[in-house]
């Protein structure tokens, strides 16, 4: 059975914080679950992404197989929460599930097979570490980056459907634990706090120090740097002429 890897971690709390009012009516449910079970999909997989925005670190998928017979309380989706929300949950999440994993492709993954192509790996690594053959698929968003022959396709999954939350949440903490990990390697970044997100700091340190090894050196804010040892990468798949 696959499980995400715990980097950088901190100690738990013991218990979830209390449910803040405006989160209580806003529970994901299992009625997709419910509708792919009963259609004879034994092994369903709920997965979600984050880190598709950010210039450094990696993009990080989790995949999630929720048990038929066993609820838990309070998950919902991982940018509804806080921090220390998401922390109490991870162990809980993990505990309750059938099955969970979580892939990740690196910052010069990203860079060398471009971003579709890198969701794609991601998303395989993730699946392929469950230990679980998927029935079926469920994603959060537009786009199918899985390629599975049964597969929904769910805007808001992550609020909604109870799978997708929970892969949401362990693909969410494991970045963050990974990217405050890299915090004390970069000092100046903000890693800790902006987790390689656009912010004020952020840029403000790639102006003065230039990219780290752990940024997308083919993302389009290269571009604008007045720090000029270290050029813009071609995206995947093109050729750039200096």
């Amino acid at each position: 059975m696959g499980r995400p890897v715990l980097l950088g971690s901190k100690a738990m709390t013991a218990t979830v914080p209390k449910l803040r009012k405006a989160l209580k009516a806003k529970s994901p449910g299992l009625r997709v679950e419910h509708e792919l079970w009963e259609s004879g999909h034994r092994v369903v997989v709920g997965v979600d992404e984050v880190g598709r925005g950010s210039w450094a670190g990696p993009l990080t998928i989790g995949a999630v197989v929720v048990p038929k017979d066993r609820r838990i309380y309070k998950l919902r989706d991982s940018k509804q929460l806080t921090e220390a929300e998401r922390e109490a949950l991870f162990d809980r999440i993990i505990d309750w599930c059938q099955a969970s994993s979580v892939g990740h492709v690196s910052a010069d993954e990203c860079d060398r097979l471009g971003m579709s192509a890198a969701q794609k790996l991601a998303a395989r690594r993730a699946i392929d570490g469950l230990g679980l053959t998927p029935d079926a698929v469920i994603l959060d968003g537009k786009w199918d980056f899985v390629g599975h022959p049964v597969t929904r396709r769910l805007i808001r999954g992550d609020a909604t459907c109870l799978s997708v939350a929970a892969a949401s949440i362990l693909a969410k903490v494991t970045r963050d634990r990974i990217m405050r990990a890299q915090a004390d390697q970069f000092p100046g970044f903000n890693f800790e706090h902006n987790k390689g997100y656009p912010c004020p700091v952020h840029k403000t340190a790639l102006q003065g120090y230039g990219p780290t090894s752990i940024h997308r050196r083919s993302w389009v804010f290269m571009d604008s740097l007045v720090w000029t040892a270290c050029r813009r990468l071609p995206p995947a798949g093109q050729t750039v002429l200096f």
